[in-house]
């Protein structure tokens, strides 16, 4: 040994608390250049390494966080053994030594949380993770992690087994369910979310009650959340979903066509017979091949069993013009291409009302897409109300300002 280091130990000696603050000073380097070593050396060797190979471009794979975590736990473990080689009060070494053991469950819990994310980040890329998420029940064992973490951190620090404290949780159940209960809520509605495929990433919905109406974009222990269609974010609780009604537009998706459900009101005064004159005029429409002489035979062979009983000409049946129309409406969508020929598809009456008599179009587009849906209805309408005056009916409108400036006009 070198005669300056000789000198120095000898002068240590004769000074016990500057030997104790030299000791107390070298751990607490130790410790440092190790957490430096770890953090600057080794981890930068490792993201070289990532980038040099096929994960560099990885958003999920070429993060570090787990391992960021991992190395704090080197100097708590440097701490952890070397406090023991100084010349220490008994009570201060276990004070440290329990605190290190602290600091080390928590440093290991959050490394598992940081992996238990990884893990939730890696099952999303599966094709039927929008389908069966697991990030709720990843949350749950994150919540069991960081209380069993918690328990142990306490043994730790007050150096108590933990068995002593998990002995008393039995008389805080009650304490602890009441803390929980939204997390118990969240959990069962989220088992049932997933059991009974209720909702899924990506699946538009409806809830009144928050005014969401869009896609849900995360599906978490706790809340899910909607995107709606003005681009903001609605965030509902995930035990709502259980116990309130929502709508999810998934089979509209799933199926291929959305529905058409909508209603032409015409003036009941325009409905009426039509003329020979007028029938040998719509005689001129392709999409009426067929039906009008069709119904003439019909109305004729009906007419003469009622004339030849001998009754009035009034119980005679003739062509109206709203008939002929819902006639015409419905070949219209059977050849219209932007109409699903594969499901329902009807042109009815609905009961009369003090706004006309309603012709409702039920049918569905052959699209889900929003544009092409609404162009496609907006197409059949434009249409429809173009064609409506050629079968003499009128479309029903409340009087306007004009109508009544032109009653005046015309009074006057």
């Amino acid at each position: 040994m070198p005669e300056e280091l000789v000198l120095a130990d000898a002068w240590l000696e004769q000074y016990p608390f500057a030997y104790t603050l030299v000791g107390i000073a070298t751990l607490v380097a130790g410790a440092w250049l190790a957490n430096w070593l770890t953090r600057h050396v080794l981890l930068r060797a490792l993201r070289r390494g990532l980038a040099a190979t096929s994960l560099r471009d990885d958003p999920v794979l070429s993060r570090l966080e787990v391992v960021g975590r991992l190395a704090g736990l080197v100097p708590a473990l440097i701490l952890y053994g070397g406090v023991g080689l100084l010349e220490l009060p008994e009570a201060l070494v276990t004070v440290v030594r329990n605190v290190c053991a602290a600091f080390i469950v928590l440093t290991i819990a959050l490394a598992v949380g940081e992996a238990i994310e990884l893990l939730n980040a890696l099952y999303m890329r599966r094709p039927n993770a929008a389908r069966r998420p697991i990030k709720g029940y990843l949350e749950v064992l994150k919540i069991a992690i960081y209380v069993i973490a918690a328990i142990l951190m306490v043994a730790a620090l007050v150096d108590r087994s933990p068995l002593i404290l998990l002995s008393g949780l039995g008389a805080m159940a009650a304490v602890l369910m009441l803390i929980f209960q939204d997390t118990l809520l969240s959990l069962v509605a989220s088992v049932q979310i997933s059991s009974n495929d209720m909702l899924r990433v990506g699946d538009w919905i409806e809830m009144q009650q928050f005014n969401a109406d869009g896609d849900v974009v995360d599906i978490a222990l706790h809340t899910v959340k909607v995107q709606n269609f003005d681009k903001t974010i609605t965030t509902i609780p995930t035990k709502r979903f259980i116990s309130e009604s929502f709508k999810n537009w998934r089979g509209m998706r799933e199926s291929g066509g959305r529905r058409i459900k909508r209603s032409l009101f015409l003036d009941q005064h325009s409905v009426r017979f039509l003329t020979d004159e007028e029938r040998r005029r719509l005689d001129r429409f392709a999409l009426l091949d067929g039906y009008l002489p069709a119904k003439e035979a019909e109305l004729e062979a009906w007419n003469q069993a009622v004339v030849g009983a001998g009754r009035d000409v009034v119980n005679r049946r003739r062509v109206t013009n709203i008939g002929t129309f819902r006639a015409y409406v419905e070949r219209y969508l059977r050849r219209h291409p932007g109409v699903h020929q594969g499901m329902t598809l009807m042109v009815r009456q609905l009961a009369p009302t003090s706004d006309g008599l309603p012709l409702e179009l039920y049918c569905f587009a052959n699209t889900i897409a929003w544009v092409e849906y609404e162009a496609t209805q907006s197409d059949i309408f434009d249409h429809l109300f173009a064609i409506l005056p050629e079968f003499g009916l009128r479309v029903f409108q409340h009087p306007t300002g004009a109508d009544m400036r032109a009653l005046a006009a015309g009074a006057s």
